[in-house]
């Protein structure tokens, strides 16, 4: 680590403050041999334009990815931890209103506490959380907030703090199953590429190759019913058909709502619902299950083009997405 590291300004655009998922830039960094420091939101006053647990990473070498405020005090943060990973201490960073820090204020008035601490084992943290996500399963990080130390648990549980402890928790990511062919569900797929979703697209006897940017292995075009049990639906999976094919929405629709998936829905006018309605309960779909079925695809925005209809299923989504 040099003096430059931590002198460079971060970048006037700040994309590191896109990066949500730390996991992928914490990976980069094993591969490169580098050490990592970890910068958690862990207390809030009043107003912040993040919400608590959230994280920013910070590498030996300057870069940042994350970020735990509205790009005011990330520059501070990033020189606090990488002064951390040269005396391997943590330390607890209080800004805003009211705070001993008189030079950093937040635009939102509020006060917050950010917790900073060098990752020991930056290889064995990367494989846990990996190990997680491979097999979909939700796990907490619990650091002492005095030492610094960190467990790992394999369980899901609030973020927050209790008796000296912040408990992080990391779920899987949400993944989305989307049938179809039409220009919706391209759009869709553009969308969350971007995103970073893991989209699972069905098309039953669609063309042999899938469309640009979607990986063959997360394209199925067989017949629809020896598809559907190859899929596996978790409570982390949304499910919306979009196939025009009256037999097929149904066939999916049924399938999803008696699997565990969050949020399920089917694109069309609202006068179909009834009869969607009707037929789902006819293909015995328990009556809890639908809870979870939000008809028709898509908040209402007014969308009409195909992209714009894309964004409000994904809004749906993640209005319902589990916490």
């Amino acid at each position: 680590m040099t003096d430059a590291a931590q002198l460079s300004p971060l970048p006037q655009w700040p994309d590191y403050g896109q990066t949500d998922d730390l996991l992928p830039t914490l990976e980069r960094w094993v591969a490169d041999g580098k050490r990592a420091a970890l910068a958690t939101l862990v207390s809030i006053t009043g107003s912040s334009p993040r919400p608590l647990g959230s994280e920013m990473a910070i590498c030996e070498d300057g870069e940042v990815q994350g970020y735990v405020s509205g790009g005011c005090v990330e520059a501070a943060v990033r020189v606090e931890a990488l002064e951390c990973l040269k005396d391997g201490q943590p330390r607890t960073l209080d800004y805003g209103a009211g705070s001993p820090v008189l030079d950093i204020q937040l635009t939102c008035g509020g006060r917050i506490g950010i917790f900073v601490r060098p990752i020991p084992d930056l290889a064995a943290h990367v494989a846990v959380r990996k190990t997680a996500r491979d097999n979909r399963r939700p796990i907490t990080l619990v650091t002492d907030l005095d030492s610094g130390s960190m467990t790992f648990r394999d369980e899901g549980r609030p973020t927050g703090q209790e008796a000296g402890r912040f408990f992080r928790s990391y779920l899987p990511p949400i993944k989305l199953v989307l049938a179809g062919g039409d220009p919706v569900t391209l759009a869709i797929l553009s969308l969350s590429t971007i995103m970073g979703l893991e989209t699972i697209l069905i098309r039953p006897y669609g063309p042999p190759e899938p469309p640009p940017g979607l990986p063959p292995t997360r394209y199925l075009r067989g017949n629809l019913e020896a598809a559907l049990p190859t899929l596996p639906l978790d409570r982390w999976t949304a499910v919306y058909s979009l196939t025009h094919d009256a037999h097929s929405d149904l066939m999916l629709t049924a399938h999803a709502l008696k699997s565990d998936a969050f949020c399920v829905s089917i694109l069309g006018s609202r006068r179909k619902i009834p009869g969607r309605l009707e037929a789902l309960r006819a293909a015995g779909v328990p009556a809890e299950a639908f809870d979870r079925l939000h008809l028709p695809a898509g908040l209402e925005i007014g969308a009409q083009a195909p992209m714009e209809i894309a964004l409000s299923i994904l809004a749906q989504m993640i209005a319902k997405q589990p916490q």
